[in-house]
């Protein structure tokens, strides 16, 4: 269907179950966005309406979504159960993966090492910034990352590597200098922060080799990130627009509208510690989105989704141009 008539049926679906879910205040993941189906050729993309739920809450959602399908749209609503998204940042426990590169002390700094506050296990160094006024150059990431969720305070150390790799305060290569503060009452468009560098050395190549700029994603494009944890990874964005994204932090659940999700090629796209990590098309070599957040399942092979924040809302929320 044409992208106008999925954002009709987003807006029907959602004025059915919001006064129910805000009266009965059940728990559980219950979002509704605009999915991107394969490509319909010349006569351009396709979509439909993509719904993602979890628990008590999800399951009214997931019920009207239903009916909605049994009555016009059919196989154009995409229903997945998610079980629960989780900002991803490094897990306080051992895990499994082996250390690599990118989780190792590096200089130059470059897009996808382990970096974090000092109080926060490790995230992703997503890419670099500049902001107006400023001669300075800067690390982009999320706010748990370079924040600790709000709790951080301005000028705090941030470490490469992340104190979850063996980071210390002898690793210090900037200190944090801004980020967009997460309101638990919902209505977040993005989990970023910067943190000023104290060497302005860095190398800017991704896999791809150096970005040309970024873009609003409105299809079923190819993406790429290289992140902290899972490394160079590919997959497709499969919904966008996707509102009400519930999403379990140390400090609480924060909800976030308007977001990009990511299904991975083989597997899931990210996992923990990957928060942070650019994602691009590799075709243009453009920036479309910040990596944030991830599900437990939902996506191909039982693997989970991955959340972005457009990329576009967030160098406006922060002030900043990406350096390219």
């Amino acid at each position: 269907m044409h992208i106008d008539n999925a954002r009709e049926l987003k807006a029907r679906l959602l004025s059915g179950v919001v006064q129910a879910s805000s009266l009965d205040q059940p728990t559980g993941v219950a979002s509704v966005g605009i999915s991107v189906l394969p490509s319909g050729g010349a006569d351009g993309p396709r979509y439909g309406l993509a719904v993602r739920y979890s628990g008590n809450r999800g399951e009214v959602l997931a019920d009207s979504a239903r009916e909605l399908a049994a009555r016009t749209a059919g196989d154009e609503v995409d229903i997945r159960e998610i079980g629960l998204v989780q900002a991803l940042t490094a897990p306080t426990e051992p895990g499994t993966w082996a250390p690599g590169a990118l989780q190792a002390k590096v200089r130059p700094l470059h897009p996808g090492l382990s970096i974090a506050q000092r109080d926060v296990t490790a995230g992703t160094l997503g890419g670099f910034v500049r902001i107006e006024g400023s001669d300075g150059l800067y690390a982009l990431s999320n706010n748990h990352v370079l924040a600790n969720s709000d709790q951080a305070a301005l000028e705090d150390p941030v470490l490469q590597p992340g104190p979850y790799d063996g980071g210390t305060a002898a690793d210090r290569v900037g200190r944090l200098a801004r980020a967009v503060a997460l309101d638990a009452g919902g209505g977040n468009a993005v989990d970023a922060a910067i943190a000023l560098l104290e060497d302005d050395q860095v190398d800017l190549e991704y896999p791809v080799g150096r970005l040309v700029g970024w873009t609003d994603p409105d299809d079923e494009v190819a993406v790429e990130k290289v992140g902290r944890t899972t490394g160079w990874t590919k997959g497709r964005i499969s919904a966008i627009e996707l509102d009400d994204v519930a999403v379990q932090y140390p400090v609480g659940v924060v909800s976030f509208d308007g977001q990009i999700e990511v299904e991975g090629d083989a597997g899931a796209f990210s996992a923990g510690g990957d928060s942070g990590s650019l994602v691009y098309r590799p075709d243009t070599r453009q920036a479309v989105g910040l990596l944030f957040a991830g599900s437990e399942r939902g996506g191909a092979n039982g693997a989970g989704l991955t959340f972005c924040n457009p990329i576009g809302l967030v160098l406006s929320a922060l002030g900043a141009t990406l350096v390219l």
